[in-house]
């Protein structure tokens, strides 16, 4: 593979940060960010550090972006749809349970659907998965056959819809499109452990469900 892909469950809630390197490069992204431990800073130690990207903005999946800023000076990246996030701690829902722990960030750049992350010789595309939030989205390496699904696509679930911004159907319309895309691919959620596209195509009850 001509990528590396390490994951530290971090946070109030454990949501996994993922660091991806492309190999040839050493180019670095952290996808999401739910903290900043020592044993994460130490593998980003020697690391070209270029981008945090954003699956969604809820607060366990962002309450470590102001540090890892600091630290790599990257480029905060999130949906344009869930920008208010980063500044907002009640936009981002981290008010109703830890108010105060949100430092303010402002995204570098805003992303839409179909946007193309370069990272050395890997590139990201950009799904707009809404559902979850309103600016979810899945970041897809479709040449090392890699998708970072946040808390759009679990191992054998999907996410929840009951928080403000939340949709049962564009979810549902959302899970239709990762079920359609071409071939499998090793899937890297935003909470638990990581499964494959191929799996949660027949064992997920919600992508079973789904018509054809």
């Amino acid at each position: 593979m001509a990528v590396s892909v390490s994951c530290f469950p971090m946070g109030p809630i454990k949501a996994n940060t993922y660091i991806l390197t492309d190999a040839s490069s050493g180019k670095t992204a952290v996808i999401d960010a739910g903290g900043c431990t020592p044993e994460c800073k130490q593998a980003l130690a020697g690391k070209d550090v270029q981008y945090i990207l954003l699956t969604h903005g809820h607060f366990d999946h962002i309450l470590g972006v102001a540090e890892f800023k600091a630290l790599t000076g990257a480029e905060v990246c999130i949906h344009e749809a869930d920008a208010a996030c980063l500044t907002d701690e009640a936009v981002s829902l981290c008010s109703w349970e830890y108010p105060g722990r949100q430092t303010a960030v402002p995204a570098d750049q805003l992303l839409k659907d179909g946007d193309v992350i370069e990272l050395g010789e890997t590139k990201l595309t950009v799904l707009h998965t809404p559902g979850h939030t309103k600016g979810g989205v899945c970041y897809v390496d479709y040449e090392n056959r890699l998708l970072f699904s946040g808390d759009t696509l679990f191992c054998l679930t999907a996410g929840r819809t009951d928080f403000p911004g939340g949709d049962d159907m564009e979810l549902m319309s959302s899970l239709i499109r990762l079920r359609n895309l071409d071939g499998d691919f090793k899937v890297y959620p935003g909470h638990n452990r990581a499964t494959t596209l191929e799996s949660e195509r027949t064992r997920n009850r919600y992508m079973r469900r789904i018509g054809k």
